[in-house]
């Protein structure tokens, strides 16, 4: 291969990788652990962050903190404080959360269906993959 079909490789391939960065990254921010069941608890209305710590299981409270603060930072969620004693917060979706939100139902749905399927899949191939590595 020429340099010059080198450098043209290269140049693709960067061009593609840094296109590709800031969907790997919004993808990951809204897919993480946490985030999922946030956006979900939050769209039937405005929830207190003590509903949401109490909906969503095994969370910590440092790690709902800063799941809420990056989803705010990532405009997905609205945080409403109130003048309130103690201070009344509550989250809620944006427009653009909203929209997001139909996609995870959907998707929330298709696990729910194929749950089985799955996890006969996994037996299947764990039995499959253990008599493959005692013959080996």
């Amino acid at each position: 291969m020429s340099r010059s079909h080198t450098r043209v490789a290269e140049a693709v391939r960067d061009a593609v990788r840094d296109e590709a960065c800031p969907v790997t990254e919004v993808i990951d921010r809204v897919a993480g652990k946490w985030s999922v069941g946030i956006l979900i608890a939050a769209a039937h209305g405005p929830v207190r962050f003590t509903e949401l710590e109490r909906a969503i299981h095994g969370i910590s409270r440092r790690m709902l903190t800063l799941t809420l603060r990056r989803l705010e930072r990532d405009g997905l969620l609205v945080r409403t404080v109130y003048p309130t004693v103690p201070p009344k917060v509550e989250y809620g979706l944006t427009p653009m959360a909203r929209e997001l939100y139909t996609s995870l139902t959907g998707l929330v749905d298709w696990a729910e269906r194929h749950r089985s399927a799955i996890a006969e899949a996994r037996a299947a191939y764990d039995a499959t993959a253990g008599r493959a590595s005692d013959a080996v």
